[in-house]
């Protein structure tokens, strides 16, 4: 199939609603369809500010990046990022061509790739 690597670049402390933003993220792709998401903390990293943080320090605990992750066709981006800007929510995303699928799918996954498509 093609569609895109869809990743959002989150703090490690910022909610929606009092739940973790990273884990409402997660909950929202559920919601639409998408069929997996993940999320994953940073050991380190700087943003716009150019502050780097690290997650070893004691001091700087919950000031991390989180990247939340979906392998998605198209319409399922425009979609969650509908969903993202509806909350009014700022976030920063990347969005990358992919091709992707399955080796050995059964009945409810996409036709395989044909072979050489990477």
């Amino acid at each position: 199939m093609e569609g895109s690597f869809l990743r959002l670049y989150v703090n490690e402390s910022d909610k929606h609603h009092g739940r973790m933003l990273w884990e409402w993220l997660l909950e929202q792709g559920s919601k639409l369809g998408i069929r997996g998401g993940s999320a994953f903390r940073s050991i380190g990293g700087f943003g716009r500010s150019h502050a780097v943080h690290e997650g070893g320090f004691f001091e700087l605990a919950g000031s991390t990046g989180i990247e939340v992750e979906f392998v998605v066709t198209d319409d399922e981006a425009k979609r969650l990022l509908d969903v993202v800007g509806a909350a009014r929510k700022r976030i920063f995303y990347t969005c990358m061509s992919a091709r992707f699928g399955v080796i050995n799918p059964d009945a409810e996954d996409q036709p395989p790739v044909p072979p050489g498509f990477c």
